[in-house]
């Protein structure tokens, strides 16, 4: 009984300085980045706090956003997961939730700016404004989702160079919203337009995701191009 005492003494107190070597060296780690002016883990997650803080979001996701920083103060900032789970918290907050572009209904507008863009098209530009209108009466009625559309999606199609894409800026122009294109030519692992998980090292969110927080607001025209190439191989 004595001997095990002594072991799990001696144990202890291995571990205690073992500990206290760890905080020492991380310390002067700390004391060297400020000196360099360097930013370090802390001041990370201080940032990412304190902009949460102001931030205007749903429930759900700040309730989230609390969860996982709360894991996050849990996390040695020297492990893997930290970086991963730091750049998800910071992820959160970046992104649009609230923030949306007011709709410019302006037919006569949209008309013009068409006209002005492409020239022939007729049919295609007659489409697209019939759309718009469709867009504008669902706007203008009460009760009926808050009167909005749901996902809308136009799918433009014909060979190369015709003005699929640019067909998607101009309805951007008339509309006063945001242009997002993205190319799915060549992509070949989902991952990349969906996301990696985060279980993960390195992972990172996927393109629709990342191009919407570089848009700013959460109602941007999103071109989903070269659509017809993402099942081209035997992978389907």
């Amino acid at each position: 009984m004595l001997d095990i005492k002594k072991q799990i003494h001696n144990k202890v107190h291995h571990d205690i300085d073992q500990q206290q070597r760890d905080y020492f060296l991380r310390q002067q780690i700390k004391i060297i980045q400020d000196e360099l002016g360097e930013v370090t883990p802390e001041k990370d997650l201080e940032i990412i706090i304190a902009k949460a803080s102001i931030k205007e979001w749903p429930d759900k996701a700040k309730n989230h956003f609390n969860k996982e920083i709360a894991k996050l103060k849990r996390i040695n900032s020297s492990s893997p997961e930290y970086s991963v789970l730091l750049n998800y918290c910071e992820l959160m907050v970046d992104l649009p939730w609230n923030e949306t572009s007011k709709d410019n209904f302006d037919l006569k507008r949209a008309k013009k700016i068409l006209d002005e863009d492409h020239f022939g098209l007729e049919k295609v530009k007659d489409r697209i404004l019939e759309f718009l209108a469709v867009l504008k009466l669902k706007n203008e009625i009460k009760g009926n989702n808050d009167g909005k559309m749901r996902g809308p999606i136009l799918c433009l199609y014909g060979p190369p160079g015709v003005g699929k894409t640019s067909l998607g800026k101009s309805i951007a122009k008339s509309l006063d919203r945001e242009y997002i294109r993205m190319s799915l030519g060549g992509v070949r692992d989902e991952a990349e337009i969906r996301g990696h998980r985060k279980t993960y090292i390195g992972a990172m969110p996927g393109k629709i995701i990342s191009n919407i927080q570089k848009a700013g607001t959460s109602n941007p025209v999103f071109v989903l191009d070269e659509i017809d190439k993402i099942g081209s191989d035997f992978r389907g």
